[in-house]
């Protein structure tokens, strides 16, 4: 018999114990591994429907991009047959895209940087300083949320064309930081008031100043939050129609591309594949930002949704 274990004479046949201090983990019933096993199997087919979802219309796209107006018709599901390649580079040659492919990027890029540093120093204050009336004035921003911009369309066309802001970049961006603003002050509130108070502490006592803190510690330590906002911000800028509209329909040099597409898409409608070529060229900027800075996306989601604000 080895040593460490016993054996117990029952019935004629010997029972060996096991070895004493040893720990038998218990199994999985079988009905609690076949329930995980749905459960799996229920997300992994929600995700592949979603997935779906999002990749397939893309691809019809940019597939459709390359038929011609006699292949869309005959056999819009299936394969260009020859591939037309004439659809991308026409527009690509073309000075139009790439004026408004500059003018989206001006515009979301000026309301990036305005709309993520304006709000980064109000959610510093708000996360780390306590003063009379704070949460009164953090409630005063976060209501903006339930102020859809469709609304004020009338009283800011007005309140443009008297500061002669019509016609104007200015008079998009400045108007898209300013709605972009109490989501972004409340996700990098949430995220700094996550980062434990010893470094700003520390921080104070090596001599920083409170700006020293916010720029060279705060700030730092935010990046996966900033790219949040940012991705959210850019695609915001990116992606709006009303406001350029409004302000820039007598503009022609500064439609962004979403006028560009409507405008293209009056002017060949007949041409559907053409139209379908020059929109998923104007996707592809905001599509190669995201994946540049998907790293940092994910990483700033979780501590950000898992904060207590």
């Amino acid at each position: 018999m080895a040593p460490g274990a016993g054996s117990v004479e029952r019935g004629g046949a010997q029972a060996t114990l096991p070895r004493q201090g040893t720990l038998t983990a218990p199994l999985p019933s079988p009905r609690r591994s076949r329930r995980e096993r749905i459960r799996r199997g229920a997300l992994f087919t929600i995700a592949l429907v979603v997935g779906l979802g999002i990749v397939v219309p893309i691809l019809f796209g940019v597939i459709s991009g390359f038929k011609d107006p006699a292949q869309m018709q005959s056999n819009p599901l299936g394969l260009p047959s020859p591939w037309n390649f004439s659809n991308y580079t026409d527009i690509l040659g073309g000075w139009s895209f790439w004026r408004s492919t500059f003018n989206s990027l001006f515009i979301a890029a000026a309301t990036v940087i305005l709309v993520v540093g304006s709000a980064a120093l109000a959610a510093f204050i708000f996360a780390r300083y306590a003063f009379r009336g704070r949460e009164v004035l953090f409630m005063f921003f976060a209501a903006g949320l339930m102020f859809p911009p469709a609304v004020a369309v009338l009283p800011l066309f007005v309140l443009l064309r008297q500061l002669g802001l019509l016609g104007s970049p200015w008079g998009v961006i400045l108007p898209q930081a300013a709605f972009g603003l109490p989501l972004t002050i409340i996700i990098l509130r949430t995220f700094f008031r996550s980062i434990p108070p010893e470094i700003e502490e520390s921080a104070i006592l090596d001599g920083c100043t409170t700006f020293g803190v916010f720029w060279r510690v705060m700030l730092p330590m935010a990046k996966p939050a900033l790219a949040v906002v940012g991705v959210l911000a850019l695609v915001t800028s990116w992606n709006n129609f009303l406001l350029p509209l409004l302000v820039l329909i007598g503009e022609r040099d500064w439609w962004t591309l979403p006028l560009g597409v409507n405008q293209f898409s009056g002017q060949f409608g007949q041409d559907t594949a053409r139209v379908l070529a020059y929109t998923m060229l104007a996707m592809v900027p905001a599509l190669a930002f995201f994946f540049v800075a998907e790293r940092q996306i994910v990483a700033g989601i979780a501590p950000t949704a898992g904060s207590k604000g």
